[in-house]
């Protein structure tokens, strides 16, 4: 299971900067209340060889006329509740505020690793100044600049040495699908149908982390383990609460499977927090597979599916190639065609092909269609291979790989999704100097 790091602190003290410099992304926060991160954004980071995933929180302020303060504080107390080390980002130019103070408290009650990162050391000067701030009783502290860089480096060694070592009993040889999505959407009834009459044939195992229920599922020929998410924590007083701490759960979630179920409400439709899940999904380079839910609420007409499905496709371009299917969990409507598609897109995603049978068909493909010419050289492709990884990975041999560009990229794919069914798994494409 994936680590996670949350950033948190006061509004304005350099969040953002140091998440798009931990994560090496230049990916804007949106900012649409007095300076208030309200778009929560995730991202994947990695030091000394440790990937981990990064969450960017807004500013925790209390007692603001901003009506979307108590949302945002909320979530920022989820964040430290969910994450394995809390970023504590202060400012050395204005000091110790009462936030500061407020967000120390609460950290010091937590049993968390906790690192301060006093941003904005932007010279040796202000050095001396960071040390002020262990007065607020926290013990690891760094003195960075995040907008470049300087600190940060012995801040994530020491970050990376911090994070637990997690490791995990059940069988590796199982398959792990997952089945996420935001609050009510479904998740829970289609386990309850999926599991819930023949619990003699569903073995629970050990391991089982506090967010995520390891089941093997071992019915009509199917063996694997089926990881519920359902499990959601109520927040009634603040929905987008709620869809927070899901995205929260379905990162760890999403890290550990192999296929992820994705559940969306076909009665609100895919709507940001789905698009949020489908792109943790496709950035951990996970099978998929798109479950639409309620369908037997939504009155129909002859196109009524292909039209979804299309709007949905649309949203998610450039990858559209995965399995959408229209269920029903509280009426039992195609619940187990679901697991059917999830042990395709499995098989896909384990699916190698030979040496010889890639270059026979590709490169008269190639030789029919090369890369456009980059600066008058043009560019050859001598053989393609299939390399050993955990996602279908294709090298492209050629002379100049610098000058192919993405659009070309996505030519090769598509005509290797069109030879090979590689439905609902993300690839790989990648190429190297002969």
């Amino acid at each position: 299971m994936g680590n996670i790091v949350a950033i948190v602190g006061r509004p304005n003290v350099g969040k953002s900067t140091l998440f798009n410099r931990l994560t090496e992304s230049r990916q804007a926060i949106v900012d649409e209340a007095s300076g208030v991160t309200r778009d929560r954004i995730y991202g994947k980071a990695e030091w000394n060889g440790v990937r981990f995933s990064v969450v960017d929180t807004g500013g925790y302020a209390v007692n603001s006329e901003d009506h979307f303060e108590e949302a945002i504080r909320d979530q920022v107390l989820i964040a430290i509740e969910e994450a394995d080390v809390i970023l504590f980002v202060v400012d050395v130019i204005t000091g110790i505020t009462d936030y500061d103070q407020a967000v120390s408290e609460i950290l010091r009650r937590k049993a968390k690793n906790v690192i301060i990162a006093v941003n904005k050391v932007d010279n040796h000067q202000q050095i001396p100044e960071a040390s002020y701030f262990y007065s607020m009783g926290l013990k690891d502290l760094f003195p960075i600049s995040a907008i470049n860089g300087a600190g940060t480096g012995d801040m994530l060694d020491h970050l990376v040495k911090t994070l637990p070592q997690k490791t995990y009993e059940e069988d590796p040889e199982l398959p792990r699908f997952t089945v996420v999505g935001r609050p009510n959407a479904g998740k829970s009834s289609l386990i309850n149908a999926l599991i819930g009459e023949e619990r003699n044939i569903v073995t629970p195992l050990s391991g089982t982390t506090r967010d995520s229920i390891f089941t093997r599922y071992n019915k009509y020929g199917h063996d694997f383990l089926l990881v519920d998410t359902a499990g959601i924590r109520k927040k009634a007083r603040v929905h987008e609460d709620l869809e927070f701490y899901s995205v929260m759960r379905a990162i760890r979630a999403i890290e550990n499977s192999d296929v992820c179920i994705l559940m969306i409400d076909a009665t609100r439709g895919f709507e940001g927090q789905d698009h949020k899940i489908f792109s943790l999904i496709e950035r951990n380079r996970k099978g998929v597979v798109v479950l639409v839910n309620k369908w037997d609420l939504i009155e129909k007409e002859s196109n009524t599916a292909r039209n979804f499905a299309e709007t949905l496709r649309a949203q998610t371009a450039p990858y559209t190639d995965y399995p959408i299917i229209f269920t029903s969990a509280t009426e039992k409507t195609r619940i187990f065609k679901s697991l059917e598609e999830a042990v395709k897109v499995y098989e896909n995603k384990s699916r190698k092909i030979g040496t010889s049978k890639l270059n026979d068909f590709l490169l008269p493909i190639i030789e029919n269609t090369p890369p456009p010419a980059n600066k008058g050289k043009y560019i050859k492709i001598k053989y393609i291979t299939q390399l050993p990884s955990g996602v279908p990975t294709f090298a492209f041999f050629c002379n100049l790989p610098q000058y192919v560009k993405e659009p070309y990229r996505r030519f090769v794919e598509n005509k290797l999704r069109k030879n090979w069914d590689f439905t609902g798994v993300p690839m790989n494409i990648l190429f190297k100097k002969k």
